[in-house]
């Protein structure tokens, strides 16, 4: 017995003592410790997602504020691997009391909870660059604010207090800044740069393509200055917020929304609680889930909940309202591409709205093919989600394996088994959705949902079809070229032969041979009227039947 008790006794000690080690971790703390969920992994890449970051905000408030953005960033080089990031907008500024969270607390934000389409959405974004850049030079992140003609500008410096997640102000100022509205940001971090892909130079290039309604000057850290200027005055149609579609709701999720509502009947739930679901299909609902309408959602058991997640599964709802999202439209994403890429055809598709989880979503698509693009090399893919480029993860991503599933062949371009299409041809996909669904808090990689992967591939095929046209048509011309260049060739062997075959003179002659030619020139004249028929205003393209269903085409 003793010797039990002295057992139990040291096994209760091991356990008091385990016990005491056991503590909240903060999300700061756990961030700082695992920069690299955030995307701050490498020098190299933590300067572009830092760029990342300040512009998505900068264009985010510019567009709430219906304001077309004008957005400077200028990196400069500090020495020994540090660099200065300095990001200015004109957009409506930042009250006082809301700077310090904004830019020095992590998972704080205004669109976590709404429904619609939106660049930023965690919370984390801004202030996990501040963040970067405390670890890696001490420095805290210096903000200049100014909301309006007749208010002073606010300047701040903040640090991060990592283990409670707060910030801390440094110093704080009233400013004089001629500027009449915008925020202007500036963070020393650790970091290198380089040319070429997946660079800065590369990500505000894209992000002028999928937002040709913004301005960007850039300077880099070389002292060079690239200016992509805007494409359209039009302004995105600003998203409204609405309630989630019942398609896709999972049971674990209906179970909290049961729990948490307000409403007193099952009926006003499922009517309030979801977008496109009136009285009469809230009573279909409950019908076939065998549920009185009059039933509290707060009495629901887990048994009655699951009936219901079933019922709706099982019912046919109006597809989710599409004013939540705001795509690009495949007018602008042309008139973005011709304005970065020099190529000799475009072609772009909107699809119609789909849904993922209860989530609407809508799935663009764009080529560039031809001009001054290598043809030597796989194609290059531009990946985005809410207008937002993806620079990093490919291999990973939902659009990368759309792309390669697509069968590239029947369109004129060339394609190994497992990879991307190769030739001169540039593909941009595009995600709009309410909730985007990244494979990380990086927001690189968009997951594996095949509602999303299917419409992905129409969308491919739909642009495939349009640039297999344009090329076979483009080929035809050519032979047709080739073979009235042989006829010119030999056009005075023929005048000698006929001269001699009837007995003509000179003059004779000179007129068989100007007559021919006269035909000859009409001939390609047509050709060159008809390659370029439906060009649009550059010229570039070709007008062309849609071919039938293409071979592997769903």
């Amino acid at each position: 017995m003793a010797k039990d008790a002295k057992e139990n006794k040291e096994t209760l000690t091991t356990a008091d003592r385990l016990a005491e080690k056991q503590r909240d971790i903060g999300v700061a703390e756990f961030f700082a410790r695992n920069r690299h969920l955030l995307g701050f992994d490498n020098k190299r890449k933590a300067l572009l997602m830092t760029v990342k970051e300040a512009v998505d905000n900068a264009l985010d408030a510019c567009e709430e504020a219906v304001i077309l953005p004008e957005i400077s960033v200028e990196l400069i080089d500090m020495q020994n691997d540090r660099f200065r990031v300095i990001v200015e907008d004109n957009g409506p500024g930042i009250v006082k009391k809301q700077v310090p969270n904004i830019f020095a607390k992590l998972l704080y934000g205004s669109k976590f909870h709404t429904f619609k389409q939106a660049r930023g959405q965690q919370g984390i974004g801004i202030s996990a660059a501040a963040l970067y850049g405390q670890l890696t030079t001490g420095r805290p992140i210096k903000i200049l604010t100014k909301i309006g003609p007749d208010k002073p500008a606010y300047y701040c410096e903040l640090h991060i207090d990592t283990k409670n997640n707060k910030p801390e102000i440094i110093r704080e100022e009233e400013k004089e800044w001629k500027k009449e509205h915008g925020t202007r940001l500036e963070l020393d971090i650790e970091a290198t740069y380089q040319k070429g892909p997946q660079s800065v130079d590369q990500y505000l290039k894209e992000t002028a393509i999928v937002n040709p309604h913004v301005t960007v000057i850039y300077t880099t850290p070389k002292a060079e200055q690239f200016v992509f200027p805007r494409a359209t005055d039009q302004l995105p149609k600003e998203p409204k917020e609405i309630k989630p579609h019942p398609y896709g709701i999972e049971l674990g999720v209906m179970m909290k929304m049961v729990k948490w509502t307000e409403c007193r009947t099952l009926q006003a739930f499922l009517t309030q609680e979801f977008s496109r679901v009136g009285s009469g299909t809230a009573k279909e609902l409950c019908e076939k889930a065998a549920l009185p309408p009059n039933t509290k959602p707060a009495d629901m058991t887990p048994q009655m909940i699951e009936r219901l997640v079933e019922a709706i599964k099982n019912t046919k709802l109006i597809s989710p309202p599409t004013d939540c999202i705001s795509p690009i439209t495949s007018e602008l994403i042309e008139r973005g591409l011709k304005k970065e890429i020099k190529a000799e055809f475009f072609c772009s598709i909107t699809r119609p709205p789909a849904v993922y989880r209860g989530n609407p979503f809508v799935i663009e698509a764009a080529i560039a093919y031809g001009g001054e693009l290598p043809g030597d090399r796989p194609s290059e893919v531009l990946r985005f989600a809410n207008r937002v480029p993806l620079m990093y993860q490919q291999g990973a991503c939902a659009i990368n394996e759309a792309v390669i599933d697509t069968n590239w062949r029947p369109y004129g371009l060339n394609q190994s088994q497992g990879s991307v299409p190769q030739g001169p041809v540039i593909i941009l996909v595009h995600l709009a959705s309410v909730w985007a669904p990244f494979t990380s808090e990086a927001k690189e990689a968009i997951a594996h949902y095949p509602e999303i992967i299917k419409e992905m591939k129409l969308a491919l095929q739909e642009c495939g079809r349009l640039l297999g046209s344009y090329v076979n048509k483009k080929k035809r011309v050519q032979s047709e070229f080739k073979k009235r260049s042989y006829i010119e060739k030999y056009l005075p062997h023929i005048g000698g032969a006929l001269k001699e075959i009837l007995a003509l003179n000179d003059t004779q002659e000179r007129k068989v041979i100007e007559s021919l030619k006269d035909v000859l020139e009409t001939s390609r004249h047509a050709i060159e009227l008809d390659s370029v028929e439906g060009a649009g205003e550059d010229g570039f393209g070709l007008e062309f039947e849609e071919e039938k269903t293409d071979e592997g085409e769903e």
